[in-house]
């Protein structure tokens, strides 16, 4: 039985313990921020359970000053390499046009999306041009929504040249 499913499993308060250690691994593992072989950043969405480019998903995106730490937050699948490497953008839905400036000499860049059915509030989104995540498709909770087209193209076009693919 893997360490995921145990702590699924778990009823007790052990399972704080066992999710956080799960949560550590996988951040860990997600800590490489440059694609490092060969990404193939496509749209190609199917609504399989399984992630897929094209699709907004919720997993565990570490922070970038203690990558130990994190949260589970929306993640914009555009690529992968091969079958057991994701690549994503994180989502938010605060509002950074409001501190755009702050946010740019910060070195965090910001494309706006919209709303869509990965929040259940139906909050306006905005995606990280500027932070490539690597994601174990295993470490994927759940499929959030597919985000149109036009919308993807939008953030890839402002994205590329982050990239380094």
């Amino acid at each position: 039985m893997s360490l995921r499913a145990r702590a699924r499993a778990c009823r007790y308060g052990v399972c704080v313990v066992i999710r956080a250690l799960v949560d550590t691994l996988l951040a860990r593992r997600q800590r490489r921020t440059r694609a490092a072989g060969g990404l193939r950043v496509e749209y190609a969405p199917r609504r399989d359970g399984r992630p897929d480019p094209g699709e907004i998903v919720w997993t565990w995106v570490p922070y970038e000053d203690d990558p130990t730490q994190g949260k589970d937050r929306p993640v914009l699948i555009i690529g992968r390499d091969g079958a057991d490497r994701l690549y994503g953008l994180q989502l938010t839905s605060k509002d950074h046009d409001r501190d755009a400036a702050q946010e740019a000499r910060a070195g965090r860049l910001w494309v706006d999306i919209g709303a869509g059915d990965w929040d259940r509030e139906r909050r306006p989104s905005e995606v990280r041009i500027n932070r490539l995540l690597e994601i174990d498709p295993r470490s994927v909770r759940r499929e959030g929504a597919v985000l149109d087209r036009a919308r993807f193209d939008t953030v890839i076009a402002a994205a590329r040249p982050y990239l380094r693919t």
